[in-house]
């Protein structure tokens, strides 16, 4: 699809005003895939939250997308999209304020078919040439739940750095303690190409307004209402 990345082992297209999406959106938001983040959405606040990732386009603000595997790639239970392609999760990236400065945020779902076998990871590092494509922030930030060790095990084999523990209002009057991932989309050395390849990645080895564990007050939930939630 025109607007897709490819990173080889998956495919990322941008998500869209269809049932194809929908459909995926709901089996994401199952007791199983949501236990870190509060439980469940209603229906209305599935819908809801489907057409703020399709109109997720403007230049620089970011994007949502489908993780695509190329036919033929082994799987199962998956929602079947272009010429027999699988769709094993979602992925997005989108702006954000974070101590004092604008950057972009991360987050993802697998469906648990397609889960331990790096997919997450590979979506990881495409999400972030997409970002890096954008030549608008410096860093990629990815903030799973201290008590997720799959999400955090994405972050670190995608390249982002550990900065230290955070706390997210998530859902509502709940407080989430969160690990705060970095990633550097271009060194501070030089300005961000599409030609010199802008994404800094080690080799292999969308939530609520956060603030320091220890220092800075309690803010309001911002990101989670508008954009996903991490699985």
């Amino acid at each position: 699809m025109s607007g897709g990345a490819s990173g080889g082992r998956v495919r990322l297209e941008p998500w869209e005003d269809s049932a194809l999406c929908l459909g995926l959106l709901r089996r994401v938001n199952s007791p199983e895939m949501t236990s870190h983040l509060g439980g469940p959405e209603s229906e209305e606040q599935l819908l809801v939250r489907h057409r703020r990732y399709a109109e997720l386009t403007g230049p620089g603000a970011g994007r949502m997308y489908r993780v695509v595997l190329p036919e033929g790639d082994e799987g199962d239970e998956g929602d079947e999209g272009h010429e027999g392609d699988q769709t094993a999760g979602s992925i997005g990236y989108w702006e954000r304020e974070w101590r004092g400065e604008s950057v972009y945020e991360t987050g993802w779902a697998v469906l648990p078919p397609f889960q331990g076998r790096g997919i997450a990871a590979a979506a990881a590092r495409e999400v972030a040439r997409a970002a890096a494509a954008q030549h608008t922030h410096r860093y990629l930030h990815a903030y799973p739940s201290v008590g997720h060790p799959a999400s955090n095990g994405v972050c670190r084999k995608a390249g982002f750095t550990l900065l230290g523990e955070c706390e997210f209002e998530y859902p509502v009057g709940t407080m989430m303690r969160c690990n705060d991932w970095r990633l550097e989309l271009w060194p501070p050395s030089s300005s961000p190409s599409l030609k010199s390849g802008a994404v800094r990645v080690r080799p292999e080895g969308a939530r609520g307004t956060a603030r320091p564990a220890t220092t800075q007050p309690r803010m309001n939930d911002r990101t989670s209402r508008h954009f996903p939630r991490s699985a």
